[in-house]
């Protein structure tokens, strides 16, 4: 039988990774192993919800920030070494639908030749968390992203719109892509990078209707004014390697506020 592993990595977030958990076990297709990558982190413990058992590795955290490329790899990486034919990789702020594993499962096996994405809802605010069964009344996916309804797929997504909030991938297409670039640390980027490397391999970039997740919702700001060093740092890395900058609305939203200006073609701090 199909083996299916979930992956997330965390730190902190531990009221969104037990609705995580919950909405695993509740899912029409329970994984077979749930595996949450911990950076910096010692508070997370394995634990057992609804029949589904959760495993914790740990990471440490790097010298300016969080790894959160290593701890990707490493995540997916330890699912295909402990029998996974499939491996889903989902955000720790995501509730997975009904029909996520499911669906992941069905189009990886059928089609491994590419990294399969889901549409993902960023849901309200819900200071009592959120009612599993009525996540399908407030599925409203971003609008940036494809959206195919249930049922649907299809190949041919650009590299830039990947992100890694919930995808799935098979053994096949893992091996072919090659891992996420481990020299991104921190916010911003790798995502992309990733993207782009799947392309670049000849491996499909594809969207899955079924699949639907659903982000808790949890304060932020826009733009992401407290990661400027990191995106400074990783966009210069992506630069390097693909020729251009990445995040470029991000960046130009900084330079309106005085935090970054542009030299020689690239961006530094203001």
């Amino acid at each position: 039988m199909t083996r299916v592993a979930v992956t997330t990595i965390a730190h902190g977030r531990g009221d969104h990774l037990a609705a995580q958990h919950r909405s695993l076990a509740a899912g029409g297709r329970v994984p077979d192993d749930y595996l949450v990558v911990a950076m910096d982190d010692p508070s997370l413990e394995p634990a057992t919800v609804g029949g589904l058992r959760r495993r914790v590795e740990r990471v440490g955290r790097d010298a300016v920030g969080l790894p959160l490329a290593r701890a990707r790899n490493r995540g997916i990486e330890d699912a295909f070494r402990s029998g996974a034919d499939v491996v889903v990789a989902l955000d720790v702020d995501c509730l997975a639908g009904h029909d996520l594993v499911a669906s992941y499962a069905d189009v990886a096996l059928r089609r491994p030749d590419a990294v399969w994405s889901g549409p993902v809802t960023y849901l309200p605010p819900s200071p009592g968390g959120y009612d599993l069964a009525r996540l399908p009344a407030l599925d409203d996916p971003h609008p940036a992203r494809p959206d195919p309804a249930p049922g649907e797929e299809h190949v041919g997504g650009r590299p830039d719109l990947f992100w890694s909030l919930s995808f799935a991938l098979s053994r096949e297409a893992w091996t072919r892509a090659g891992a996420f670039c481990e020299e991104y640390v921190g916010y911003g980027g790798e995502d992309t990078d990733f993207g782009h490397q799947v392309a670049a391999a000849g491996v499909g970039l594809g969207w899955v209707g079924g699949a639907r997740a659903y982000h808790q919702h949890h304060p932020t700001t826009d733009p992401p004014v407290q990661h400027v060093d990191d995106i400074l740092r990783n966009g210069a890395l992506f630069a390097r390697r693909w020729g251009r900058w990445p995040m470029e609305g991000w960046l130009e939203a900084f330079e309106a506020r005085g935090l970054v200006r542009r030299v020689d073609g690239g961006w530094a701090r203001a």
